[in-house]
Formats: C-alpha cells, structure tokens, sequence
C-alpha cells in the first residue's frame, strides 16, 4: 500500500507539476503578446512633430532611407532602436555630426559640411525654429508679408564653428547674415563652409568680435543697418555647472550608465557658459543695443531659462525699449523663447519697413 500511495502520489505530482508549467507559460505567452501590444503601440508615431514651427522641415520623422542617399557616410551610425524604429545613438557625438551633416545636405542643399571636434554640434530643428519665428515677427511689422532676399540683413552674434543659422535663413529666405564670433578657430570653421558651399557664397560676412565684452560694437559698420540680430547665448553660469549639464545629459540618453561625460552635441567653453550665465549675457546685450537703436529693427536672443524672463524684461524696461515680444516655442518636451525688442517708434518703424523692405523712395518734408 505504501508503494502504491507512493506512485499515485508522484502521478499526482507530475500533473500538477504539467498544469503549472501549463499554466504558467500561459500567462507568460499572454504577457509577451500585452508587451508586444505594448510595443507596437509606442511605434505609432504622430505624422508630424507638432510643437515646431509649421514651415520647419524637421517637423516630420526622420526619413533615413532619403537621409542616407543623400548622406551616405550616416549609414554606419542608423541602428533600430527598441522599438525597432531606425535611430541613431544619440550619446554618440560621430553620430549627431553625421545626423546634422545629413539633414543639411537633404533640406538645405549644402554640399559639404563639417565642424571641429569639441566644437557645439546644435539640433537642427530648434535651430531651424528660431528662424522661422523671426521671420513671422517681421511678417507682422511688413503689411503681413515677410520680407526676403538680400535686401534683409540679419546679425548671428556667436555664430560657432556650425554657422547653422546663416544657413538656414539664407536657404530659407535668401537673407544676407553677418556672422561674427569670439574663437578664430569657430570663425575659420563657419568660413569653410561657406566657401565650400555655392549657393552660401556671396550671403555670409563672417566678422571676429575682438572684444569679448562687446556684441555690436566692430561688427555693425559704421553708418551701416542690419534688420535683425539672433543669438544662442552660453546658458551655464560656471564650467562646472556646464560640466554638470553634460553629465545629466549624456545620463539620460544612456539610460544612466555612462559614469563620465560623454560630449554628444560638444561646445567650447564659451558657447556653453560665461560669468552670470544666460541671463547676464543677454541683460548685457540689451544695455549695448541701446546704443545701436537707430542701427537695427528687431534685437533678439534666446532665453533657455523661464525664470531668468523677469530680470531680461526688467532691463529692456531700464533702457526704454519701445516694444518687447516674446515668441514660444517648442521641440519635444523641451520649451524655450525668443524675446525681441525695438527702440524704433510707429514712425521709425514705417519709414524702415517702407524703404529698406520695400525700395520706396522716402519723400522730401516738403512733398
């Protein structure tokens, strides 16, 4: 009896050893296939990045397939990512150069282009975005019409080594741009990719700043106008704050494990921070713009920090700007701003759009 009590027992056992093992891959089957659900849900990626401007080319998923036959040097870096979508490795500084060379070549029709190591590579679409939202605050002081061509004059104060924004608004509007910058080495970079690219030949001055404390100063030129002024201020107060950034950057695109910074999108100390950072840079700016206020339409910068908005509008209120314009914007779960402001009255500012922007001939008072 004991032997047989034995044997039905292990039977028994067995069973329910098949029915948990069953069971088991059941629920298992059933929770892959919710994680593959899960899965393909996420890979259904809206048409269009809508926080950007609507005239930004980036706005859509990156097509890699036109990317690499326009680009073929960024084939190496396309990898599928986890949900088996083609990316690149974002922690990957070869990578971002390789992406930006690309998205340059297929949207902005260069030929070549290239940047120093250790110089700020730049996302091209917030970049992009900048222009555009400029472009529309000229649209509204210009009868609704934004004006283009080479009668427009735009001043990118800190160019960088990547003269990003000289080629997009060039493309894009055909403006002309003073590029003007602190680092020979960031000036001589811009300088090469101008010169090795036709349709930039002719459309870009590049001027060194000689004074680091000055933005205006030597590069205006005397009794001379320009219709705008972008800038990408430093953003950090501190190398070690900027050392900080980058570490909690490149933790985040890899997910924590890198333990050293890994300079994905790079920058030179004085791209990526200077004494009071983001906002004394620019509460500098606007005390020199004043001086200029007969020199140029529309000043602007962009202002990374919301909380550094109330001593920048404090400072445009000390030098008696006329009209201050904040445009938002947005790339993924980033938000950022530009702040413009003018010193030029109603009046000023007809005669400026009437004759710079569209070839009147102003009248004789006694007309």
């Amino acid at each position: 009896m004991k032997t047989e009590y034995t044997n039905s027992s292990s039977k028994n056992i067995k069973s329910i050893e098949h029915e948990a093992f069953c069971y088991y891959y059941s629920n298992l089957a059933d929770s892959n296939q919710r994680i593959i659900s899960m899965l393909n849900k996420k890979r259904k990626h809206p048409k269009e990045k809508s926080r950007l401007h609507e005239r930004n080319k980036n706005r859509e998923r990156y097509d890699f397939a036109k990317l690499i036959e326009n680009c073929p040097e960024l084939k190496p870096f396309v990898i599928l990512n986890k949900y088996q979508d083609e990316s690149i490795d974002f922690a990957n500084p070869d990578a971002i150069k390789m992406l930006n060379r690309a998205l340059l070549i297929h949207f902005y029709g260069l030929e070549n282009w290239d940047i120093p190591d250790g110089y700020l590579c730049p996302p091209i679409p917030g970049r992009a975005d900048y222009i555009h939202h400029i472009a529309d605050l000229l649209r509204q002081n210009n009868y609704g019409k934004i004006p283009t061509g080479s009668k427009i004059t735009c001043l990118d104060i800190g160019t960088g080594a990547n003269c990003i924004y000289p080629i997009i608004g060039s493309n894009e509007y055909d403006w002309q741009f003073i590029a003007s910058d602190i680092d020979p080495v960031a000036l001589q970079s811009a300088e090469n990719i101008i010169n090795s690219n036709r349709n930039l030949q002719g459309k870009v001055k590049c001027v060194i700043q000689e004074n680091p404390k000055d933005f205006f100063y030597g590069v205006i030129p005397k009794d001379g106008y320009v219709d705008l002024s972008i800038c990408n201020p430093p953003f950090h107060a501190s190398a070690e704050a900027a050392m900080e950034g980058t570490m909690r950057k490149t933790r985040n695109l890899s997910k924590g494990k890198e333990s050293k910074p890994n300079l994905n999108f790079a920058g030179q100390s004085n791209e990526l921070w200077c004494e009071g950072g983001e906002a004394r840079f620019v509460r500098n700016m606007i005390n020199q713009s004043k001086k200029f206020a007969e020199s140029c339409f529309w000043f602007s910068s962009l202002i990374s920090k919301e909380s550094n908005l109330k001593s920048i509008y404090q400072a445009l209120t000390e030098v008696n700007a006329t009209k201050i314009e904040t445009l938002p914007m947005g790339q993924g779960n980033k938000t950022s701003r530009i702040v413009a402001w003018t010193f030029l009255n109603k009046e000023e500012q007809q005669k400026w759009k009437n004759t710079r922007w569209n070839g009147q001939i102003p009248k004789k008072k006694n007309e």
